[in-house]
């Protein structure tokens, strides 16, 4: 931010600034806000006027890559066209590199390396993903590495976290939840965390889960003959354990 604010401040001093990337690869595994600091920071470059409108496009692979010859470039400047202004914010792009000699991926990439020159002053494109797949992407193409210099790692979300967020979403829809249901939750969120499943879901799973846990709570309360506003709002330990064997 500090840097901007300084270049901006050379700029109307009519002094000369250094073309600095603004474009950055985040890595770390699904769930852990990857694509909400990348809407976030959208926001920031446009109050800097680093961009002009400041609004986020994201795409993977299935939005760059065309199905037959000659309709790839077409797709990636047309995402670009509409990034323009703002983010193009790219998950799992290592897909766009699968090795193989049939696939368009090269392609892609080349056409967005272009707009990403042509562009620059105008459009910021964020590449996100698994960390060891992000570097095989960046060996993919020589000017790819140069073009991203900027770096954020997003680290797994503890399991006190994880709890936490549980509560703070079941607040947030007017639910609570019993003492043991909260001690099951906490110790339930311990357990996946210890799996070590680097495709475990972070925030992702907690919406999943709670969604889930809103079901099971509709489908037991469903049976009581009288609803009291208690009976609506208090999820139990059962509501949780029957989300868990709906989720399998």
């Amino acid at each position: 931010e500090e840097y901007y604010k300084v270049q901006n401040r050379r700029k109307e001093e009519g002094l000369k600034t250094a073309d600095v990337s603004k474009h950055m690869i985040f890595t770390g595994n699904p769930g852990t806000g990857k694509t909400t600091v990348a809407r976030i920071l959208a926001a920031i470059y446009r109050d800097l006027g680093v961009v002009s409108k400041g609004h986020l496009v994201e795409t993977d692979r299935s939005g760059l890559i065309g199905e037959y010859v000659g309709t790839t470039a077409p797709k990636v400047n047309h995402l670009c066209d509409s990034a323009y202004g703002g983010v193009l914010f790219i998950d799992e792009a290592y897909a766009l590199c699968t090795g193989s000699q049939q696939d368009y991926g090269p392609e892609a990439i080349a056409t967005l390396l272009k707009r990403m020159e042509d562009d620059r002053d105008n459009l910021v494109v964020i590449v996100a993903g698994y960390p060891a797949e992000m570097e095989t992407f960046l060996e993919s193409n020589p000017g790819l590495r140069s073009r991203f210099n900027n770096y954020i790692d997003f680290p797994d979300f503890t399991a006190e976290e994880l709890y936490t967020m549980f509560l703070s979403r079941a607040a947030d829809y007017d639910y609570s939840l019993t003492d043991d249901a909260k001690s099951f939750v906490r110790s339930h969120m311990i357990s996946k965390i210890a799996e070590n499943n680097r495709n475990f879901g972070n925030a992702r799973y907690v919406r999943n889960l709670f969604e889930k846990c809103i079901t099971a709570h509709s489908n037991r309360v469903a049976k009581l003959k009288n609803h009291t506003t208690k009976d609506l709002t208090l999820m139990k330990k059962e509501d949780i354990e029957a989300a868990l064997r709906a989720k399998k």
